[in-house]
């Protein structure tokens, strides 16, 4: 009815939407995403790099990613940016990680990917009813895995510079928010040709009692147990594998090499 006609394109199982979104872009110059940042994920992995355009009709339970480009959520207005949005290209981000079964994987991201205790996070997220909305059910998990999050000894490497210690999260960043509306690495730009790496150090009850309510706003940082970092690669490691997250999915643990993709995705974005 809002003029936006094509072939619609069903998920049926976990992953899915990448063969899809890997198969209709032979055909089709637009592609259009019904769904949250795990759908986004998906698509990307089966578009990224490829001649077609990607749209977004927010559906999801944490929409971060859309809101970094200000890609609307009513569904009036998100079709109209499907329909009459200009082209922006954004870099993506690629992992090198472990799997869960112990093989080494890669896959992309297009907005956030962690190590540390964000993996936790999101999985206890995707496991609860999400009836509430996302920032309160990313909220409180956060609350309750942090409760019994041990901090571990990390060493991180961004390009030539290596930090090691205890840290809760090594947070890399394309796009600038997570957990349903945390704008936790503000200054991200999605096509700088670089990853922003927020690293957390070892927090108390006392500091994300604190620091929480600013991350909805952007005003967290400075903090003395945070180090923002960027470079274009980014290298994990633990002597204790770490829960590895990409959008939102926990596809394996570090080991794990984080690299930009400079352009390698054509977003439609408001006009």
């Amino acid at each position: 009815d809002l003029g936006l006609r094509g072939d619609a394109l069903m998920s049926e199982r976990p992953g899915h939407l990448t063969e899809l979104a890997r198969e209709a872009a032979a055909d089709a110059d637009l592609l259009v995403a019904v769904g949250g940042d795990g759908t986004v994920n998906e698509v990307v992995n089966g578009i990224a790099g490829l001649d077609v355009e990607l749209a977004l009709i927010p559906r999801g339970t944490g929409g971060d990613f859309v809101r970094t480009f200000g890609i609307p959520g009513k569904l009036d207005r998100a079709v109209e940016v499907a329909l009459r949005g200009r082209t922006r290209a954004i870099d993506l981000g690629r992992g090198r990680y472990r799997s869960w079964a112990g093989e080494d994987e890669e896959s992309y991201f297009a907005n956030i990917a962690s190590a540390g205790m964000s993996g936790a996070i999101a999985k206890r997220t995707n496991e609860t009813s999400k009836a509430l909305g996302g920032k309160v059910s990313y909220a409180w998990a956060t609350v309750a895995v942090f409760s019994r999050w041990r901090s571990d000894e990390v060493r991180v490497r961004v390009d030539g510079t290596e930090r090691a210690g205890r840290m809760h999260d090594v947070i890399v960043a394309n796009g600038r928010y997570l957990g349903g509306g945390m704008k936790m690495v503000p200054e991200a730009e999605p096509d700088d040709g670089l990853l922003d790496v927020l690293l957390i150090g070892d927090l108390t009850k006392r500091d994300l009692l604190l620091t929480m309510p600013k991350t909805y706003r952007g005003k967290h940082l400075p903090h003395p147990k945070a180090t923002l970092l960027r470079g274009t690669t980014v290298e994990i490691d633990a002597p204790e594998p770490l829960p590895v997250e990409l959008d939102g999915e926990q596809p394996g643990t570090t080991p794990v090499r984080f690299e930009i993709v400079p352009r390698a995705l054509r977003l439609r974005v408001p006009a």
